[in-house]
């Protein structure tokens, strides 16, 4: 898991504004940290002082959801403020274009200085885990004797050394490091947190042995693998979590990644500490959400790539003047809305109104009137809504209304069909490729939190409600038609410039054991795909 900061210190409305002080505004967001950690019952699994701090001093939004639940293409949706079917972000390698707009490209041409540091991931080519900001956490469902060849070539402290206590100096230092002058951004990625899980049980020992409540982490309810959806069966042998787990290997791994979420809040502790040991913490708006989730074997799988509400559910919380204090906001939001909230739309009013007046000292009515004087306007057609009008305490707020629905795709990896969450009310509803060839999941998730019963045949006439109400946000058999065709194009691409060294690559990636097991037969199941009709969608 990361940790990621966007600090942007405007510290002035410009001169036109009568020189009043802008306040300081700082977003961490943070790689797959389940966002029901931050509200309760979750967060009495894990002890997270910092994102408690944040809650009882802002608002926390309870229903808030990643676009797509895998890192380039939910930072995609963040950054470009649209759907990622709109700007074609496929998977970690195929997402924005380098030239794309994002928010802070139109915030440093109205003259704000930006910098990005560490992991960004929302542009088309090699994400961060491919340049070793990373480490893979693909070695969960790996029995315990693996782990000791996992770790011979680096040693627990060390690798700490060079990874977390690296990061979060660089994320504490360049924070308190800062000029702080006028119309400045700063991005910070500190990727500390998704490291091998024996390496992140260290840690715990030696950070705060306290900070996970044992007694409370769960072993998860799972269906028995007959009785899987075609695609979470697919996912779990994919993602090598069809084996046998004893229950303390769960509650391991599971206590393992809490660990993980308990250094991320320690890290954003950071960045308080930086904020307040310069005398703005009072003057600044500060943000803590993430790019998704994890299910830390929930449904039998760890990861993300899942609609299930550990892996697509992301924590959001605000805080700040001019903004309510100790407020639970139950409004379905999703990332693509903090685009809008940090410009506003094309075309629309600033989100607070001031006629002819001046601006006053309120942090968002002085965000409003930025917007205002800069003329700063969205590029395109933005997906998302403004959250401000949900938690600002200013009465000149706009009350614009906002979508009672949230839409999350998936279509990358360890999923066989490009899958569409629509959640509206207790209902979620999950349409998968063509709408034909795969059925639907439907799940109330107030009565079943756990997500174990599928409901569509039960509730015909919702599932067609829900299923039009989808295809009037996206027209998905249109949109998984052109991911199926790239995904044949690349592939093929791909094979054909490893010539007959075709199967020995592919052989040593991370599925080598499922393939050797009958290399013929798979090489003609690649080649049945490839070759076999463009509307089969179920791969």
């Amino acid at each position: 898991m990361f940790l990621l900061a966007f600090i942007f210190f405007l510290r002035g409305c410009g001169e036109s504004s009568q020189n009043v002080t802008r306040p300081n505004i700082v977003m961490v967001m943070s790689d797959a940290f389940d966002g029901r950690l931050s509200f309760e019952p979750g967060s009495k699994v894990v002890r997270l002082p910092y994102i408690n701090y944040l809650r009882e001093l802002g608002s926390v939004f309870l229903n808030t959801y990643t676009n797509s639940p895998i890192c380039c293409p939910s930072r995609a949706a963040m950054w470009s403020g649209q759907y990622v079917h709109l700007s074609q972000s496929w998977n970690n390698y195929k997402c924005l274009d380098a030239n794309s707009t994002t928010w802070m490209d139109l915030l440093e041409r109205n003259g704000y200085r930006t910098k990005m540091l560490g992991k960004l991931d929302y542009t088309s080519g090699i994400i961060a885990s491919r340049l070793g900001l990373e480490m893979s956490s693909s070695f969960f469902a790996r029995k315990a004797d693996l782990l000791p060849n996992l770790l011979a070539t680096c040693q627990p402290e060390e690798l700490w050394k060079k990874t977390g206590r690296t990061q979060i100096k660089l994320l504490s230092g360049s924070a308190k490091q800062l000029p702080f002058q006028k119309n400045l951004l700063l991005f910070i990625s500190a990727s500390t947190c998704l490291i091998p899980i024996e390496l992140n049980l260290w840690v715990l020992q030696l950070e705060d042995p306290l900070s996970v409540s044992s007694e409370l982490v769960s072993v998860p309810k799972w269906l028995p693998i007959a009785a899987m959806h075609p695609v979470d069966y697919y996912s779990t042998f994919t993602k090598n979590c069809s084996s046998n787990f004893t229950e303390e290997e769960i509650k391991n791994i599971r206590t393992f990644y809490y660990a993980m979420c308990a250094e991320a809040d320690a890290m954003l502790g950071q960045v308080i500490s930086a904020l307040r040991e310069k005398g703005l913490l009072a003057n600044t708006v500060l943000i803590f959400t993430a790019d998704h989730g994890e299910l830390a074997m929930e449904h039998r799988q760890f990861y993300k790539m899942s609609m299930f509400e550990g892996s697509s559910r992301v924590p959001l919380l605000l805080m700040g003047p001019g903004l309510k204090s100790g407020l639970q906001v139950h409004q379905l939001v999703s990332l693509v809305d903090l685009y809008p909230t940090v410009l506003g739309r094309k075309g629309e009013k600033p989100v607070l109104s001031f006629g002819n007046s001046r601006c006053t000292s309120s942090a968002f009515e002085l965000f409003a009137c930025f917007t205002e004087i800069a003329g700063i306007s969205a590029v395109g057609n933005l997906s998302g809504h403004s959250v401000l009008p949900l938690i600002s305490t200013s009465r000149n707020v706009s009350k614009n209304e906002h979508p009672e629905w949230v839409l999350s795709e998936y279509h990358g990896c360890n999923a066989n069909a490009s899958t569409y969450m629509l959640r509206v009310g207790h209902w979620k509803y999950i349409a998968y490729a063509d709408g034909i060839s795969v059925p639907p999941q439907l799940f109330n998730v107030t009565v079943d939190k756990d997500e174990l019963h599928n409901v569509v045949l039960r509730f015909p006439d919702v599932q067609a409600q829900l299923d039009k109400l989808l295809r009037s946000i996206v027209d998905y058999p249109k949109v998984s038609l052109a991911v199926h065709l790239y995904n044949k194009n690349q592939f093929a691409a791909w094979r054909d410039s490893l010539g007959r060294n075709y199967t020995e690559v592919i052989a040593n990636l991370r599925w080598h054991m499922d393939w050797q097991k009958d290399i013929l037969a798979n090489e003609k199941a690649v080649d049945t795909w490839l070759h076999g009709s463009s509307r089969t969608f179920f791969n």
